[in-house]
């Protein structure tokens, strides 16, 4: 029941996100489907997935967006709105991409699926939580790639700032 709840609450958020016209609202829709999405990772005993959900998406890149549509869209007081164009054809699209999923899925034959059957012996095998392993892993093996990542991010936050600025100043 709770999976139906998330994937509803994902759905629903989701299309808000698509047909809304105010920027900042679309942008708290994602905030809340990115949520729901890490809920459903959750469900899955996908922990790590889940964290670094929350952590990058949700407390990284939905800030960004958010500090990107706060600094740039008020144009004397008022906000600016997006244009929906295609909404006909951007519907006839989603409507035919879930038409397609909905028949992959009734055509196909759960029984026969082997990760099936090894799920509902033991989720967890005895293992507690990937979250440790993975992140002594990322610390320690690849801890250059990881900082200069952080680094880039970091580099575009001050730039996303710097042109979002009235009037540029001399660094």
């Amino acid at each position: 029941m709770l999976f139906y709840i998330f994937a509803l609450l994902a759905v629903v958020s989701g299309a808000y996100m698509v047909l809304t016209r105010n920027l900042l609202y679309a942008a708290f829709a994602l905030l809340l489907t990115l949520l729901s999405v890490a809920g459903i990772f959750v469900m899955l005993f996908a922990d790590f997935v889940a964290v670094v959900q929350l952590m990058v998406y949700v407390g990284g890149v939905l800030v960004l967006i958010l500090f990107g549509i706060m600094l740039s869209t008020r144009v004397k007081d008022k906000s600016v709105m997006s244009q929906n164009v295609n909404t006909s054809w951007g519907t006839a699209g989603a409507g035919l991409v879930m038409l397609g999923l909905c028949y992959t899925i009734l055509q196909t034959n759960f029984a026969e699926l082997p990760w099936l059957e090894a799920a509902s012996t033991d989720m967890l095998a005895g293992q507690k939580s990937t979250v440790q392993a993975i992140g002594v892993k990322l610390m320690t093996d690849v801890v250059l790639p990881f900082e200069v990542a952080s680094l880039l991010l970091l580099i575009a936050l001050i730039g996303s700032a710097y042109i979002a600025t009235d009037k540029p100043t001399k660094l």
